[in-house]
């Protein structure tokens, strides 16, 4: 039995088809050979690329939450932070990438940590904008769990700002979004904010 590395393809055959095809095209329509020898492959790639990449359609985030509930009389701050993030743009569908810091503050129910960190990929892999995503994130959490609270914070780099259009490499987006106790209490939203290392401007 050979030991190593073992790759699992698991895309829908005709949609990588489709999405290949179009591919070759842009090729072609961008000024190179699509049947040159290192493009050959490239249309295909591309496809299971941006499948990959997209494949947060294919989530519920919601039922990925009340998959792992726990009832617990816990109603302090629970926060994870640096979340990594990669998403696409929808303006040029190219990739911004960064962190997403999460806090909720259970009321009778907690949920698994692993299982913020999964919506907030379910989010991400999928054509977006930093706001919406920092919305949704938190809508669903407020939505599933009921918390008292919930706060999330997303810093990212654009790639359409840094290699296109205004060309500012250094440039970070935040974004944040809160409820209940977080937005209607300073201290509450203070805590948070000092925990994860963030300050608002």
């Amino acid at each position: 039995m050979e030991l190593g590395y073992q790759k699992i393809d698991q895309y829908d055959g005709q949609c990588v088809s489709e999405l290949a095809a179009h591919y070759r095209e842009i090729i072609r329509l961008l000024g190179e050979d699509p049947d040159r020898e290192g493009l050959l492959k490239s249309p295909e790639r591309v496809a299971k690329a941006m499948l990959f990449c997209t494949g947060g359609y294919d989530q519920d985030p919601e039922a990925i939450l009340r998959s792992a509930i726990f009832h617990e009389d816990y109603k302090q701050m629970v926060v994870v932070k640096d979340i990594e993030i990669y998403s696409l743009c929808e303006h040029h569908m190219l990739p911004f990438f960064g962190k997403a810091h999460v806090a909720y503050i259970p009321n009778g129910t907690i949920v698994g940590l692993s299982k913020i960190a999964r919506v907030v990929e379910a989010y991400a892999r999928r054509l977006q904008v930093q706001e919406r995503l920092t919305q949704q994130i938190k809508d669903c959490i407020q939505h599933t769990l009921s918390p008292i609270g919930v706060a999330v914070v997303i810093e990212a780099q654009h790639m359409c700002m840094s290699m296109r259009g205004v060309q500012k490499q250094n440039s970070v987006t935040t974004t944040s979004d809160f409820t209940g106790a977080f937005m209607n209490d300073p201290k509450t939203r203070e805590e948070f904010m000092h925990i994860i290392g963030v300050r608002l401007h």
